[in-house]
């Protein structure tokens, strides 16, 4: 099961769980999300990547997430354009109280644009 929140909907997000500790979610791009240089913003970008980790964990019945992102780093490899991108996530390290998440986002070249890593509060 994956969180239910108004921010997937309103992205667009599209998810698949590829085992038990990895997903991949697909974001369709929209005009909204491109900026002024002609990419798809940064924040678009870091929302795809922290909503991605935060989903390999699954959530609980309600569909209310069991993880909070304690520590987010994103780094911008590559201008993202296309039709969509598409995050890779999986969980390397899980902690009774911590778990640490990373994600690959590509373009819809298969190109990599982003890598993002993710530090998560088990709650």
């Amino acid at each position: 099961m994956f969180i239910k929140q108004p921010l997937d909907e309103f992205l667009g997000l599209q998810y698949e769980r590829v085992e038990e500790n990895r997903i991949k979610v697909t974001l369709p791009i929209q005009p909204l999300y491109v900026n002024s240089v002609g990419v798809v913003h940064g924040g678009i970008i870091s929302s795809l990547a922290d909503v991605a980790m935060c989903n390999v964990i699954a959530a609980n019945e309600d569909g209310t997430q069991r993880v909070v992102t304690t520590d987010l780093n994103v780094t911008f490899l590559k201008g993202a354009k296309g039709e969509y991108l598409i995050a890779h996530a999986h969980v390397f390290k899980q902690g009774r109280t911590l778990t640490h998440a990373e994600c690959s986002i590509y373009d819809d070249q298969e190109k990599l644009v982003t890598k993002a890593k993710a530090i998560l509060f088990n709650s």
